[in-house]
């Protein structure tokens, strides 16, 4: 994206707390990130910043939109950019994890494993969870599971050979019950790595499984009549639902569900899915949809939402939505809550659809209202030049000639204020012998408009003459023979002051030197005579190489240009056979060029 193309929906973003995602041509999420106003935030991106990292930069350019979720606080934001980047794991985002100034979780693959905190990703296929922009977020995270489970903190290369060979000792955190003692066969491996599953689950956000863990021991506990150890587990799962309340936007009642909010009006609808598992958003997006006449709430719904469950892979036995529907084919219960969690997740779900829907208008109803610069500037010269109709097509003639020779004129045409080169014509000077710049200005220009008039083109809304009074006069003479006076306006230009004439009017319209209509008109000119300069040099380059094939009658610019291309020179296609000369041209031309050629022989030329 540009920063064109972010002012264009600058005004549609809002200025609420929540998530953006940098999105590129392929629907693949490049960037996620937070803010407390995402409009400030997201703006930041395209501004003059010369401190911003080159990856930013290129990610910015690289993004073919950028999509928005609304939340209610900076902290749910915080929360869900967690959540998303873990899950969606964009580019831009998992290049961070080789930054030093963030830290990681690391679950180390080897024989009872130990969870540490480090700044350097190996690859030896350790787990590797973050990145944690705060410390205290992590000291908070592996705090708990330290308090949770009870680990081992040594770097000994704890091998079945050497525990069973009795190498090791127990150290002072094993007699301060910090550990259980891995290392001189107090714990299995099996027990051990049961506790490692528990904390990936719990660093995963699958908070469900750990908790039913805890409750699963502690229940097998009581009945074996330990309530010592029992009371542990219960202060330990205290712990962990104290962390857990910290740790999601959702309450730890809503499981797997996916919620459906529907914004709707007369010619348009926004659809905004969310889809939770165990108890965290992994995703959200918001789905435009096209409505046909008939359309209404249910029959979006029952047609959208199989559709998106199954690009998604949503295999959810909830659907959350603010009426009851049936869906036929779906296996999953329609809910519709009244109060509680899974109304604010509803409610947040249909806020974010509404915000669409409300901003598609506006951004529409700006576009519509938007003067585009092109308008602008052919506006500003309709009004200097009182034109009655706007100038969306433009044409500017300019002659070209050397003491004159080769005279050639150029005629180059703006549509929309900007050059339209599919449609240059140059002319080469037919009528006119020497150089007179007025009578070859004459030609051309009744060359031009006879041709368009005859094929019933369309007429420009505006002709420049590259001169004064002269060429304007003598061009307006073609105008009134070929009766179309009046039906464009035509002005010419003069080089010196840069002053505008208009035919039968001695008197020059000064238009101001900063004016963008005079930056257009002066455009014009400069490419008719760039053009007409460029074919001028081609036509003496071919007169200096092909002046005797230039001589025969019917042979344009075009053959020769073919003819000196294959064989080089004049005296080559002399000597060339009929049928050497035809697989270049034709069966016709290479005739009349061998006949020519032979009345010059006979002639003795």
């Amino acid at each position: 994206m540009t920063t064109e193309d972010f002012q264009a929906i600058a005004s549609t973003v809002p200025k609420e707390p929540g998530v953006y995602r940098f999105i590129g041509p392929d629907d693949s999420i490049l960037y996620v990130g937070k803010a407390k106003i995402l409009r400030n935030r997201v703006a930041s991106y395209f501004g003059e910043r010369k401190d911003r990292l080159h990856r930013t930069r290129i990610m910015v350019r690289k993004a073919a939109r950028i999509e928005f979720t609304i939340v209610e606080t900076e902290a749910d934001a915080l929360l869900l950019e967690n959540a998303l980047i873990k899950t969606l794991q964009p580019r831009y985002n998992i290049l961070l994890k080789d930054d030093k100034s963030y830290a990681y979780i690391c679950i180390k693959k080897e024989r009872f494993p130990r969870v540490f905190t480090t700044r350097n990703v190996v690859r030896d296929g350790s787990l590797y969870f973050g990145p944690y922009t705060k410390h205290g977020q992590m000291k908070d995270i592996l705090a708990l599971i330290r308090q949770l489970f009870q680990l081992r903190t040594c770097t000994l290369n704890l091998n079945e050979t050497d525990i069973l060979a009795g190498k090791f000792k127990v150290c002072l955190e094993y007699h301060i019950k910090n550990c259980k003692g891995p290392c001189v066969g107090e714990e299995t491996e099996e027990e051990y790595n049961e506790k490692i599953e528990q904390i990936k689950n719990i660093l995963k956000g699958n908070f469900a499984e750990v908790r039913r863990h805890f409750e699963g021991e502690m229940a097998r506990l009581a009945e074996s009549m330990e309530f010592e150890l029992a009371q542990q587990i219960k202060d330990k799962l205290k712990s962990f639902k104290n962390y857990q309340s910290k740790s999601q936007i959702v309450s730890t009642t809503v499981r797997d569900v996916d919620v459906f909010g529907l914004a709707i009006d007369e010619k348009e609808a926004y659809l905004n899915y969310i889809k939770i598992v165990n108890g965290a958003i992994i995703h959200t997006t918001t789905q435009e949809i096209t409505m046909n006449l008939d359309d209404d709430a249910e029959s979006l719904l029952t047609y959208t939402i199989p559709e998106i469950r199954d690009r998604f892979n949503s295999i959810s036995t909830e659907i959350i939505l603010d009426e009851y529907i049936e869906l036929p084919g779906v296996e999953a219960e329609v809910v519709v809550p009244k109060i509680g969690d899974k109304r604010k997740l509803l409610d947040l779900s249909i806020k974010n659809a509404k915000y669409m829907l409300l901003q598609r208008k506006k951004q529409r109803m700006n576009n519509a209202n938007k003067e585009t610069p092109a308008e602008r500037i052919l506006k500003t010269l309709q009004s200097d030049l009182q034109m009655d109709r706007l100038p969306m097509h433009i044409e500017c003639f300019d002659n070209s000639n050397i003491q004159g020779t080769n005279p050639t004129a150029s005629c180059v045409v703006f549509k929309n204020a900007k050059p339209s080169k599919k449609d240059y014509r140059h002319f080469n000077i037919k009528t006119v012998v020497g150089p007179d710049d007025f009578a070859s200005m004459k030609e051309v220009v009744f060359r031009r408009y006879r041709r368009l008039r005859d094929e019933n083109e369309p007429l420009p809304q505006l002709v420049i003459i590259d001169g004064g009074k002269g060429q304007l006069s003598h061009a307006m003479e073609s105008i009134d023979e070929l009766g179309l006076r009046g039906k464009m306006v035509v002005v010419g230009i003069a080089k010196r002051l840069e002053e505008i004439y208009f035919p039968e009017d001695s008197v020059p319209l000064h238009i101001n030197k900063k004016s963008e209509s005079l930056r257009l008109i002066q455009q014009c000119r400069d490419e008719s005579h760039r053009f007409a300069l460029r074919h001028h040099r081609n036509r003496r380059s071919n007169a200096m190489v092909g002046t005797e094939l230039h001589e025969i009658p019917g042979i344009g610019d075009k053959t020769v240009q073919q003819l000196m291309a294959h064989f080089g020179s004049p005296k080559k296609v002399r000597q060339a056979l009929a049928s050497e000369i035809a697989e270049v041209t034709n069966l016709s031309t290479a005739k009349k060029i061998q006949d020519w050629y032979r009345s010059k022989d006979i002639s003795g030329e």
